[in-house]
């Protein structure tokens, strides 16, 4: 057999033999710092990753942890929810050492309006959004999603103040839900973090601004009207208590709300298992359950262990 003709003949069974391409996208375009709204300390900025070759995808938002002082957008673990058809916008809000509780909830409910005024413009359907965030940006999304309609919350940032700042769905990574039990609940590393981190956010200890803590406390906003919640918590979380999230699903409950808690045994505070196939299986179909009509598609089956 000829060279020439043994290597035509290896390269037709190399491509005959090569998996299929198990993402729906083939390509990401990322949009970086798109100013959304302007505060007294700072431009807010998001980056905006959108799916080539999809039409109007649907729209979550993504919100960084950092015990609100430190954190950044960069850091979006949702790619692949990307690669899957969804277009994702990863916020940035203002720290707790640049401004106090509520300024953040203020921030987020901005970018919330800016994005729905805006979707026509960058091409994603905004009928419908999803957030998501982890530690204290599981605690801002959670308080997003039981705060529609929420006057005290909603603030007067940015251009597009006749548009919704309304949640569809909610996925929570171990994120704090009641700052009035959070602190006896907590191990003594726990109290290390989250004591300065409050007294940081509110202005003091929880329990010295109660009505603030409250505020800043999505357990005390829950109502019948709710969006969809999935919470995800490692059950030896030594940061935050996996309480706290047994707390708000126990609220949900007692509403009748559509709530899926999903608890990794032996799971601390984050880490690769919370973004594993199978949580992102998980995460997916109930995005796609509630914001779109269309199924997850087949390929990602081969993807769980």
């Amino acid at each position: 057999m000829r060279p020439s003709y043994r290597a035509g003949l290896l390269l037709v069974l190399l491509l005959i033999s090569a998996p299929t391409r198990s993402f729906a996208v083939e390509s990401i375009q990322r949009l970086n710092d798109i100013q959304y709204a302007t505060t007294d300390q700072q431009r807010l900025l998001l980056d905006l990753y959108l799916p080539e070759g999809v039409k109007q995808p649907p729209l979550l938002v993504w919100i960084h942890g950092g015990a609100w002082r430190a954190g950044s957008k960069a850091n979006m673990p949702l790619t692949e929810l990307v690669e899957h058809g969804f277009a994702v916008a990863s916020v940035e809000y203002r720290l707790s050492p640049v401004a106090r509780f509520p300024a953040q909830i203020h921030d987020i409910k901005a970018a919330i309006r800016f994005l729905r005024g805006s979707a026509d413009k960058y091409g994603f359907n905004a009928d419908k959004i999803g957030i998501l965030g982890s530690s204290a940006g599981g605690h801002l999304v959670a308080l997003m999603g039981v705060t529609n309609g929420n006057a005290q919350l909603e603030g007067d940032l940015g251009d597009f103040d006749q548009e919704s700042s309304r949640i569809d769905a909610i996925v929570d990574y171990y994120g704090p839900t009641n700052f009035m039990t959070i602190l006896p609940q907590s191990t003594p590393h726990g109290l290390s973090v989250r004591v300065p981190a409050l007294q940081l956010l509110l202005g003091d200890r929880p329990e010295n601004r109660p009505e603030l803590a409250k505020l800043a406390s999505p357990v005390f906003h829950v109502d019948d009207k709710d969006p969809p919640l999935l919470m995800i918590h490692g059950d030896q979380d030594p940061q935050v208590p996996i309480n706290q999230s047994h707390e708000l699903h126990g609220k949900y409950k007692q509403h009748s709300l559509d709530v899926t808690f999903e608890v990794i045994h032996g799971g601390a505070h984050g880490g690769p298992q919370f973004f594993d196939a199978k949580r992102m299986q998980l995460v997916e179909a109930f995005l796609r359950k509630h914001l779109t009509s269309q199924p997850a598609p087949k390929q990602k089956a081969l993807q769980s262990n």
